[in-house]
């Protein structure tokens, strides 16, 4: 039986004890056998290695999937040779692999094609190529998870002849002598680089850097190796790298404090390397509670065994928080979330055993900190490690089977039965620590199918008591680690071994072993010493504790001068004496201190070092360069070169020159004192000699290597016409687009002076020179632009005489076309106090040694002679013309040394200067400036203030104030006073009065500035400030002397809707009088103003527009009167509306109906109403809005809508909303359905009514109510009738019926006017008659009493004693008659807002003396 192993996977059944075999097929031949023994020895280590593979399971094919652990790789072959594709890949479950050739499948079975499949690890074999085997070939994995692939190219090349004629042409391919590689050398140059990096717990960071190479060939890339504190780094879960074709990068994407240290990138080349380093820091990330400690870090699992595992670890920082009290250790089987908590109490040193766990499982573990406040988050966990019997590969051996077979198995696989095991030997202590040992020994001989096991013993040295230690688990592993034991005391051991057959005899005891006994923390580290570095870092150094006491690091803190904040500057040990704090703020000073950390903690700090301020260390300076020769008169030469690169930190302040004859190597200095500047002339050649020269520079830090030695430079006298080059090419004001360029004119002119220059200047690594200047310049400056951005360009110079344009200057240093971060242009202003023209300019970067230097015209400015002032306060400068004149116009332009370049330049043009020199004049010359001109203020007792406010006046001011042009006195009772703080000046004027209308002015003096106003006060403004100013007066005198209004007139609204007007007076007496006035008319009020209590109130009824006015109420005694008086309209009377609906909306009951003859009518009894308020009425969600159709109206007591002639579509919900400025107030009525039918049945019967009213037949008028006659005189009773129809009139006489003849004639005329006529009546006629007027709509009766009087008898008095009229009901069904449709009818006139009529009353009769009856009207 066989048992295979894949790698990614893990079978836990793999390590129980069972007969394992591994069997393997060997040749029979005798070659084969005589090399048995050494195949034995190498399948036993096979074995051993496939089983380490599975003692550390990787956590991340049980994650992920498919991932490239070797990828393939590109090979060139030659036809009829092998070539062989490797890959390695993992992932879980185990991918599934497909070659592909030039992207179509590979067919493997044609034999042509060989793939093999070992575990991860699968490869692919062309056993004879050919040239069609020219191709990419792909290998792609796949699983559930993912997928993955990798590419390669195999060249198959043709053997040429010279190939096959060579000398080694007949060896193998593979073994060929070759001739000795002569690698290419590949220079790199990074073009960005990382930095260093402050981050916290829990955040990811970034390092990348891109290059260039030269040669950048393809098949020819650099390795990028990434290092961490020197520890190779590779892609893991911690840590992703990514690199190509000139840039790589490194990503962690979850930091944890391990990840702390150097991170070093090598560009690795067969030629050399390159590399840069940055320090990346990790802080701790907020605690789970505050001041808990920080995460421990860099778990470390020692001794791992079947029975337990040993954990160590490194103590955090505890430079804020509280010492440590002790530490958790957590475990967690691969493959689950679940931790638990291996220790109940805190251990308080930084290592701990760990048993119960079970063989064959893996096991991640973290460890947990705890101080006073809490515990700290948990460390990162630590790699995945498998609970195994380290010693189990020992007992592996082979046996010969014969023929061709043998076979790995354990020893104690072997049958043999019946026997207990021999004595074990060799105890040793191969770790010793505090309380535990761990021992080890070699287990006996042993070939039985039994289990064994084993069983320790300990005594302390000399005591001869054996103790058993493992007294209730067994031991099967030869390696054990006893806990428990004193420290700094020591013991023997010696071990049994048993099976269930017996116990063994014990084996020779241990040598004594002794734990150690630790001391305690380290002692204080020494002495610190603080060194300057870069601009932000500092070097640290110092001494190791005396007491190292198992050291395993130290902790620096670092902290600003004066302020005892202590900060971290690492977060993980460091083990050296030295280290490099980064991040610090350039010009800070700082102090450190460090601390020493063993298993225990942390040791007290160390004293703190000396104070240093962060600045960059001084070295010396590189060396200049690009020496060139400006002038040769055949025995001596100027020379002239560019300053170093790197100053090194100081100036460069001296400079040496070396020569030395072309074709020699002995360099010979050429002036003993060094030069200051770049121009030197060296004298004392040969001429026609040939000469080379360098240049060294020198600063306070010493001397610096030289330069690159020159061209060669022979010693002949120039004589050309023409200029020789110009030199000391520099640049400033460097934009996107554009720049300035300076140079030196030329040291040779040629035959006649220089008239001008022109500029030039190419893209960096071309030789296409374009002219920016046709026409020469005469100054030696020169603006370029239309420049590219971000485009680096180099440029040169050519000087022109008479006799033509002159050799060019040597070619400047590349200059890129961008503009420096932040810059700021320079600012030209007239300063509004000094009237001095200021140029100022704020610089974007400032370092030490930063120098302004402003120049008119590019040339330095010198001359102060003229009150030109220069003031530099930290990043700004200003250049300050004290005395400006007509001259100082031109291009002033500063800059900045010691930065990337920063400078700025400002051009004032003639017609600038002069009106700058204008402005100056007037600041120089001024007016005091007035934040406001002359006002005035009516104050108490009606006295008039007159002020205004300058800007700003000192306490020589001197002002005075005039009336009409006359100067108005400040002496009792006026007042007249200046205050400087706010630049008041004031004048009082004690009495306004008619004679003071005119003009008034201020006039100011303080120093050489002046000042005036004026404030004319003539027509209606005068006439407003007197009127002011009286009453002002009379108010002063009314509150200080009589009566008056404490409180003026409010208009207040009662809860229940009551509007008053309230008043309070005070001051008062008896004989007071209070009055009350509307619109100039008195009013008398129901009830008296109650002057006792001084409150007055004047109810105001019925509110509405109709009440508005303006009220006045008015008090007065003997000695005085005063009034007080209210506006009710505008904002007054819309609040008092506004609190009306308030409250009338607040109390609405529901809405009721009440029909009328009209239509149905929505009733809102309110506590009161006026069409005023803001109320609206709505159907459903339609407003509504009076009209023919909808009335909307009410009276003091409610609010009423009625619909006219409802039909079924004026059914519905309806609602009322009374609203006011803070909320509404809604109340609805659905009126449908029962409700609507009840009220539409009451509408009909009620219009029923109206119709009968309207058409009965009425008595419109005529007749009397009482009628005296004189006998034998005609009685005419007459009067007009109506009714619709025409109504039918009959006469009683005392309750009988009239009949007409020839005394009584009755008569209708035109069915309108109704008579009785009596022809000589006589006293029989006397008596009540009625008159009775009807149709069916009903009608009525009306009664006249006649009485006859003889001729001679006084006229008698007679009064009416009966009803005039009696209604006459109509008949029952009343009809009404449809209305004609038409047309086009006329739109009706609005129905009546009252409610529905009542029947009218007859009027009270009154008596008639004339015999000729009245009409009644």
């Amino acid at each position: 039986m066989s048992a295979r192993i894949k790698r990614g996977t893990y079978n836990q059944e793999y390590h129980h004890k069972q007969s394992r075999y591994v069997v393997k097929e060997y040749s029979s031949s005798e070659a084969m056998e005589e090399r048995y023994e050494h195949k034995t020895q190498a399948r036993i280590q096979e074995v051993v290695r496939t089983k380490m593979v599975e003692k550390y399971v990787r956590e991340e094919p049980m994650i992920r999937g498919p991932q490239f652990l070797a990828r393939l790789r590109s090979h060139t072959v030659f036809e009829h040779t092998p070539v062989k594709l490797f890959c390695t890949v993992e992932g879980f479950p185990l991918p599934i692999v497909k070659w592909y050739k030039d992207g179509v499948i590979l067919d493997s079975s044609s034999g042509r094609y060989l793939v093999e499949d070992k575990g991860g690890s699968h490869s692919l074999e062309i056993p004879r190529c050919s040239t069609d085997d020219t191709a990419q070939y792909t290998v792609v994995a796949g699983n559930s998870h993912g997928q993955a692939s990798s590419q390669a190219s195999i060249i198959v090349k043709r053997f040429k002849e010279e190939e096959e004629s060579c000398s080694y042409a007949w060896l193998p391919f593979t073994a060929a002598m070759l001739p000795k590689i002569q690698f290419t050398k590949i220079h790199i140059t990074f073009v960005e680089k990382f930095g260093p990096v402050f981050a916290t717990e829990g955040e990811s960071a970034t390092l990348s850097a891109s290059m260039t190479l030269n040669p950048n060939l393809a098949n020819l890339q650099p390795e990028a190796q990434w290092y961490r504190d020197e520890t190779r780094l590779v892609d893991s879960k911690w840590v992703k790298i990514e690199t190509g074709r000139g840039f790589t990068k490194l990503t962690l994407p979850n930091l944890y404090k391990d990840d702390e240290g150097l991170y070093t990138l090598r560009m690795v080349t067969r030629g050399g390397t390159a590399e840069h380093s940055a320090f990346v820091s990790v802080a701790d990330g907020p605690p789970p509670v505050p001041a808990a400690p920080g995460a421990p870090m860099d778990i470390k699992i020692h001794d791992a065994n079947i029975d337990y595992v040993i954990v160590s670890w490194k103590p955090p920082n505890t430079t804020t928080e509280g010492p440590i009290l002790g530490y958790f250790v957590d475990k967690c089987e691969v493959g689950t979330e679940n931790w638990t908590q291996c220790n109940d109490h805190p251990i308080k040193i930084c290592k701990y055993p760990v048993s119960g766990l079970f063989e064959g499982h893996s096991y991640h573990f973290r460890v947990r900190a705890v101080n006073s406040h809490g515990i700290s988050k948990a460390s990162r966990m630590s790699d995945p490690i498998a609970a195994l019997d380290a010693t189990e590969f020992g007992r592996l051996y082979a046996k010969k089977l014969g023929g061709r077979l043998d076979v790995v198995s354990y020893h104690d696989e072997i049958e043999e039965e019946g026997k207990p095991p021999g004595a074990p030997s060799g105890i040793h202590a191969s770790e010793t620590d505090r309380t535990y040992v761990v021992l080890s020994w070699k287990a006996p001989a042993y070939s039985s199918k039994a289990p064994m096991w084993y069983y320790i013993e300990k005594e302390l040295t000399g005591s001869n008591a054996w103790q058993r230690v493992n007294t209730q688990v067994p031991i099967r592993s030869p390696r054990y680690a006893v806990f428990d034991l004193a420290e700094g005391k020591q013991y023997n051991f010696r071990v049994l071994s048993a099976n269930i057959y017996g116990t063994s005899e014990p084996s020779e005891p241990s040598r004594p072993v002794q734990t150690l006994e630790l001391k305690g923390v380290p002692s204080a580290p020494g002495q610190v010493i603080a060194t300057r570095e870069t601009d932000t870092s500092v070097l640290i150094q110092w001494a190791p504790p005396k007491e190292p006491n198992n050291l395993i690091g130290y902790y620096i803190d670092q902290c600003v001068k004066g302020s005892k904040n202590w900060t971290s500057a690492n977060h993980k040990p460091h083990k050296n004496t030295k280290f490099v704090v980064s991040g610090l703020t350039k010009g800070e000073t700082y102090v450190f201190r460090v601390q020493a950390i063993n298993e225990l903690g942390l040791s007290e700090e160390s004293q703190e070092s000396s104070p240093l301020t962060v600045k960059a260390a001084l070295r010396a300076p590189s060396a200049p360069y690009d020496i060139a020769l400006l002038n040769c008169d055949g025995h001596s030469m100027v020379l002239n070169w560019k300053k170093p690169l790197h100053s090194g930190g100081a100036g460069v302040k001296e400079y040496f020159v070396d020569k030395r004859r072309s074709g020699t190597t002995m360099w010979r200095e050429v002036h003993i004192p060094p030069v200051s500047e770049r121009l030197y002339k060296v004298e004392g050649l040969t001429e026609g000699a040939i000469y080379q020269f360098h240049v060294y520079a020198a600063n306070l830090a010493g001397l610096g290597p030289a330069s690159k030695h020159s061209d060669d430079f022979t010693c002949e006298a120039w004589t050309m016409p023409e200029p020789g080059p110009a030199y000391n090419l520099t640049f400033c004001e460097v934009r996107d687009d554009s720049l300035v360029i300076e140079w030196q004119k030329p040291v040779y002119s040629g035959s006649g002076p220089i008239t001008g220059y022109h500029v030039e200047y190419a893209k960096k690594g071309t030789t296409d020179w374009t002219t920016v200047n046709k026409t020469a310049v005469s100054h030696r400056f020169h603006k370029v632009t239309g420049l590219e951005v971000n485009e680096s360009y180099v440029f040169r110079v050519c000087a022109a005489n008479a006799a033509g344009v002159g050799m060019s200057s040597m070619a400047s240093d590349p200059v890129t076309a961008k503009a420096v971060s932040g810059a700021q242009e320079v600012s030209c202003v007239v300063d509004e106090k000094s009237g001095d023209i200021v140029l100022s300019f704020e610089s974007c970067q400032i370092n030490e040694g930063s120098h302004f230097t402003w120049k008119k015209d590019y040339k330095e400015i010198t001359d102060f002679s003229k009150g030109v002032v220069i003031k530099t306060e930290g990043s700004h400068s200003k250049l300050i013309f004290k005395n400006p004149d007509k001259e100082d116009f031109g291009t002033f332009s500063v800059s900045v040394s010691n930065t990337d370049g920063v400078s700025s330049s400002y051009t004032i043009r003639a017609e600038d200067l002069e009106k700058m020199l204008t402005l100056s004049y007037d600041i120089r010359h001024p007016i005091i400036p007035l934040k406001s001109e002359l006002v005035y203020k009516i104050l108490e007792r009606g006295r008039m203030r007159f002020w205004l406010q300058a800007e700003g006046i000192s306490s020589n001011v001197t002002y005075k104030f005039f009336a009409n042009n006359k100067e108005l006195s400040g002496a009792d009772p006026n007042k007249m006073g200046h205050d400087v703080s706010t630049g008041i000046i004031e004048f009082i004027m004690d009495h306004f009065t008619e004679e003071n209308e005119g003009t008034f002015t201020c006039q100011i003096t303080d120093g050489g500035g002046k000042a005036q106003s004026s404030l004319v006060l003539i027509g209606d403004a005068f006439k407003a400030a007197l009127a002011e100013a009286d009453y002002q007066r009379r108010e002063y005198i009314r509150v200080k002397e009589g009566p008056h209004f404490s409180e003026f007139l409010s208009l207040q609204v009662g809860d229940d809707c009551s509007v008053t007007l309230v008043c309070k007076v005070a001051n008062l007496k008896k004989e007071s009088e209070f009055h009350w006035y509307k619109d100039d008319a008195e009013i008398i009020p129901d009830v008296k103003p109650d002057l006792g209590s001084g409150v007055c109130k004047l109810p105001i009824k019925l509110f509405s527009l109709k009440t508005t006015g303006v009220y006045r109420a008015t008090i007065s005694d003997d000695r005085g009167k005063d009034m007080s008086q209210i506006d009710v309209s505008g904002k007054i009377f819309d609040d008092a509306i506004n609190k009306l609906s308030q409250l009338a909306g607040a109390s609405a009951p529901e809405l009721v109906i009440n029909c009328t003859a009209t239509g149905i009518q929505l009733q809102c009894h309110l506590k009161y109403y006026t069409s005023e308020m803001n109320i609206t009425w709505y159907h459903g969600e339609t407003k509504l809005s009076h009209s023919n159709k909808t009335v909307i109206g009410g009276n003091p007591a409610m609010a009423t809508m009625e619909v006219i002639e409802p039909v079924d579509k004026d059914k519905g919900p309806y609602s009322i909303v009374i609203t006011n400025s803070e909320n509404s107030h809604k109340r609805t009525l659905d009126l449908s359905g029962d409700v609507y039918e009840k009220a539409f049945a009451d509408f009909q019967k009620l219009k029923a009514e109206a119709y009968a009213e309207k058409n009965r037949g009425k008595v419109v008028g005529g007749l009397p109510d009482v009628v005296t006659i004189m006998e034998k005189k005609t009685l005419s009773l007459t009067c007009t009738v109506c009714g619709d129809p025409k109504p039918q009139v009959s006469w009683l006489k005392n309750g009988g019926e009239v009949e007409p003849d020839d005394q009584y004639v009755v008569s209708l005329d035109q069915g309108k006017f109704a008579s009785l006529t009596i022809k000589g009546v006589s006293m029989e006629d006397s008596g009540r008659y009625t008159m009775i007027v009807q149709n069916k709509y009903g009608g009525e009766s009306v009664d006249i009493v006649v009485s006859v009087y003889r001729h001679g008898e006084k006229i008698p008095e007679a009064k009416p004693t009966l009803t005039p009229k009696t209604l006459i009901p109509p008949k029952l069904p009343i009809e009404i008659p449809q209305p004609k449709t038409q047309p086009a009818s006329p739109a009706p006139s609005p129905a009546p807002s009252a409610t529905s009529p009542t029947p009218p009353r007859a009027a009270p009769g009154r008596g008639v003396k004339s015999p000729t009856p009245s009409r009644r009207k």
